[in-house]
């Protein structure tokens, strides 16, 4: 009973299965044969070759780029050293020609230190030389001056009225000058006299004089003694004008105190209106 209702079942499955559809049955392949193997081991074997090869290519080209890298900064090292090389010799040649030039500069300067002190030399000779020349030009004109002297001193006479300063002298190097009636202006004759005069008081610096205003007779004695200051003023003036210093030249009026020419008449007159030079130091 048991077998007979397992057999029922069994046979509703199949039937059931039979209905729905069989499934398809797995198909297991067998095993690869030897050949095969073979062949897929020598595929294998070539694969790996393959990839053997590629990856010693990689490796050489890689050690080829690694050469060439090499190579590259074995030259650029080398050109570096080639350019330090060059740059080391220029800045020798350049120190070379440094030092070139400052021993000459150091030559040429000693030889303008040796100029100027030869010149130097030469001047202080030359100064040394002008100053003893001076110094004989200085004595040779002292002793001529003193000549002068005392040959203007020989001229000299002693004056019988002394002045207001004392003992003074007579010239005859010195000449008087005239003027017109009532006049105190230097007429061009009696410039020319003046400017003689002026060249002997240059000749002796040393030479002070005192200048007297005169005048004839006509009038009174204060517009006199006025008109003969301005005569001697005049004459003063003008002596200074032609470089005559002043320190050397005084001044006094006498008026018609003093005539020249003690006669009444025009020549007399003539002869007392003037201005006279004597001589108050020598």
């Amino acid at each position: 009973m048991y077998k007979k209702s397992l057999i029922v079942v069994i046979f509703f499955l199949c039937t059931g299965l039979i209905i729905s559809g069989c499934p398809k049955k797995t198909v297991i392949k067998e095993e690869p044969s030897a050949k095969k193997a073979e062949e897929l081991a020598l595929e294998r074997e070539r694969a790996a070759r393959i990839e053997a090869e590629k990856a010693l290519k990689e490796k050489e080209m890689k050690a080829k780029e690694e050469e060439a890298k090499r190579a590259q900064a074995l030259k650029e090292l080398e050109e570096e050293r080639e350019r330090a090389a060059r740059i080391e010799a220029e800045r020798k040649k350049a120190l070379e020609e440094l030092e070139a030039k400052k021993a000459q500069a150091l030559k040429e300067l000693e030889a303008e230190r040796e100029k100027v002190a030869r010149l130097e030399a030469e001047r202080a000779a030359r100064e040394a030389k002008e100053k003893e020349l001076a110094r004989a030009r200085e004595e040779a004109a002292r002793k001529a001056q003193a000549e002068k002297e005392k040959e203007f001193e020989k001229g000299l006479i002693a004056r019988k009225y002394p002045g207001i300063e004392g003992e003074v002298f007579e010239s005859s190097l010195l000449k008087d000058i005239h003027f017109d009636f009532d006049k105190y202006d230097i007429r061009p004759s009696d410039a020319e006299i003046l400017k003689e005069n002026a060249a002997i008081l240059k000749k002796y610096p040393n030479v002070k004089i005192q200048i007297e205003g005169h005048c004839d007779e006509r009038g009174t004695n204060e517009y006199n003694l006025a008109l003969g200051e301005r005569r001697a003023n005049s004459t003063k003036e003008y002596l200074i004008s032609l470089g005559i210093s002043p320190e050397r030249i005084s001044t006094i009026s006498y008026g018609e105190e003093r005539p020249l020419d003690p006669a009444h008449n025009e020549e007399a007159w003539a002869k007392n209106r003037r201005s006279h030079f004597i001589v108050i130091s020598k």
